[in-house]
């Protein structure tokens, strides 16, 4: 029944999100992948919509215009952050010594990671929308992305996290 509905609501759904994406600035293929997963919450919890077609319709505008809000919410940091002018010496090279921890363990990680993480990490503060255009791929896939790539950068720094200082 899923694959059914998904095979006959693929077209609709190419076609809504193709025309309202470009009002919203985003990709169509980031909403329809939100609307995808709407879909299937839907499915898990209440079943399938009685209309399938209107209710396709009606997610998109609403992943839309929730698209919309975030973006018209995202804005960089006016300001530098705060100047670490006041910590010393030694808690200075500790924190140079961190950072090279983490990018080491970056550059160590499988497939898109160290580049995705890079972005994360740049100076830059890019917003996922430019992280997504960097790197070519959607920005609803980012942070799924991301969490897999965090995943995988705690596993890489947990045994030099460990060896470096006893717990309790």
């Amino acid at each position: 029944m899923t694959h059914d509905l998904v095979t006959a609501l693929r077209p609709l759904l190419t076609a809504e999100a193709s025309a309202e994406a470009h009002a919203t600035g985003t990709e169509p293929a980031d909403l329809e992948q939100a609307v995808w997963l709407r879909l299937l919450e839907r499915l898990d919890t209440q079943g399938p919509p009685l209309d399938p077609p209107g209710w396709l319709r009606r997610a998109v505008r609403s992943e839309s215009r929730r698209s919309r809000r975030t973006t018209r919410l995202e804005r960089p940091y006016d300001t530098e952050p705060a100047a670490a002018d006041d910590r010393t010496p030694e808690e200075l090279t500790l924190a140079a010594a961190r950072r090279r921890t983490l990018h080491e363990a970056v550059r160590r990680l499988p497939g898109r990671c160290p580049g995705l993480m890079a972005a994360l990490l740049s100076p830059r503060d890019l917003t996922y929308r430019e992280i997504a255009g960097e790197l070519g791929i959607s920005q609803g896939s980012l942070g799924p992305e991301r969490s897999r790539c965090l995943g995988c950068l705690r596993r890489l720094l947990t045994p030099e996290v460990a060896a470096r200082g006893g717990r309790g």
